[in-house]
C-alpha cells in the first residue's frame, strides 16, 4: 500500500485582528496561530475600511511573520470594497500575502469572480506564487451550496464555519455566543457543520470551525473545538491571542494518538509482507482503512513539530 498521503497547510489556529489595530500587528505576528488575518470586514467601520487597506499592507510587509501564513479578510463581493480590497492589499503587499478570506461566499460564482481577478493580478504584477483562498460559509444559500463551492478553484485551501452571520440568515434565536436561547436537544450547529465538513472533504480542503466570541470562557472554547475534532474539523478561529494554543493543543494529535497509529502501521507493514491484508493489534482489527488513519496522523503530527 502506498504511503503518500496529500500535504495540507496547517490551519488549527486562525487569529483575527483588525486591520485598523496597528498596535496588534506584532503580537498577532509573533503568536503561535498557524494563521493571522488582518480583517478588512466585520471588525472595522465602514468608514475606515478604505484606510484600512493601506494599514493592512504595512501590517503584512513590515512584520516577522516567521512561519505564520500571512492574510486578509476582504469585505463580501456584494459590496462596493470588495475589488478595492484585492487590488490594493494585494498590489501593495505581493508575496507578503500568502491567503485571501472571502466571507459570505453563497455560490461558487463568488468564489470564481476572486479566482479570476486575482489571476489578473497576478500576472499583472508577475507574482508567481498564486494567493491561496479560504471561504466563509455563513449564509443558508452557503450551506446549500457548499459542496459546489467547494470545488470552485484549485486557489482553495478551506472553508470555514461562520455561525454568528449565519444565525441571521437562518432566523435562528440564540444569544451572543451563538447558542440557542431555550433547550435544544443536540449540537444546535450539526447540521451547518457537518454540511461544511462534508463540502470540504469533497473537494480535497480543509474545514475551520467558527469563532467562539466570549474570548473568557476558555473551557466553553475548548469544548467547541474538541467537539469539532471529533467531527474531522482541522482548526478553529481565535478571536483572542489566548485561545490559540488551546486550538493549537486540541487540533494536533496527542502523544497516545501518534504512539498508537506507529504501532498499527508498523503491524500491517508486518501482515502486509507476509501476504496478509489485515492484522490485529491488543485484539483489534488492523486493515487498509487503520492505515489511512494512521499516515494522516502522523503526517499531521510531524507538521505540528515544525
Amino acid at each position: 500500500m502506498t504511503e503518500n498521503i496529500a500535504v495540507q497547510p496547517l490551519r488549527r489556529s486562525e487569529l483575527a485582528t483588525p486591520a485598523t489595530s496597528e498596535t496588534k500587528f506584532g503580537k498577532a505576528a509573533a503568536s503561535n496561530a498557524d494563521l493571522v488575518f488582518l480583517d478588512l470586514e466585520d471588525a472595522v467601520a465602514p468608514a475606515l475600511r478604505v484606510e484600512a487597506r493601506t494599514q493592512a499592507v504595512r501590517g503584512l510587509n513590515d512584520q516577522e511573520w516567521g512561519s505564520t501564513a500571512r492574510s486578509v479578510r476582504i469585505n463580501g463581493i456584494d459590496t462596493r470594497w470588495a475589488y478595492g480590497d484585492i487590488i490594493e492589499v494585494v498590489t501593495g503587499a505581493r508575496e507578503n500575502l500568502d491567503t485571501i478570506i472571502v466571507p459570505k461566499v453563497t455560490s461558487a460564482r463568488d468564489v470564481w469572480w476572486v479566482d479570476v481577478l486575482l489571476t489578473q493580478i497576478e500576472e499583472t504584477l508577475g507574482i508567481s506564487k498564486p494567493i491561496r483562498l479560504e471561504v466563509l460559509i455563513e449564509d443558508v444559500a452557503g450551506v446549500a451550496n457548499a459542496e459546489s463551492i467547494a470545488t470552485a478553484s484549485p486557489r482553495l485551501d478551506a472553508l470555514i464555519f461562520g455561525a454568528g452571520d449565519l444565525s441571521v440568515s437562518q432566523g435562528a434565536r440564540v444569544d451572543t455566543n451563538f447558542r440557542p436561547r431555550d433547550e435544544y436537544p443536540g449540537d444546535f450547529w450539526h447540521y451547518a457543520r457537518m454540511k461544511v465538513l462534508t463540502a470540504a472533504r469533497i473537494g480535497g480542503i480543509l474545514a475551520i470551525d467558527a469563532p467562539y466570541p466570549d474570548f473568557r470562557d476558555e473551557e466553553g472554547y475548548a469544548r467547541d473545538a474538541r467537539h469539532a475534532a471529533s467531527l474531522g474539523f482541522n482548526g478553529k478561529w481565535a478571536i483572542h491571542p489566548s485561545q490559540i494554543e488551546i486550538a493549537n493543543e486540541i487540533f494536533s494529535p496527542t502523544e497516545e494518538e501518534v504512539r498508537r497509529a506507529k504501532i498499527n502501521l508498523e503491524a500491517y507493514r508486518e501482515a502486509e509482507a507476509s501476504g496478509l491484508g489485515a492484522t490485529s493489534v491488543n485484539g483489534q482489527l488492523v486493515d487498509a482503512a487503520h492505515v489511512k488513519l494512521a499516515l494522516a496522523v502522523l503526517s499531521q503530527a510531524e507538521r505540528a513539530n515544525r
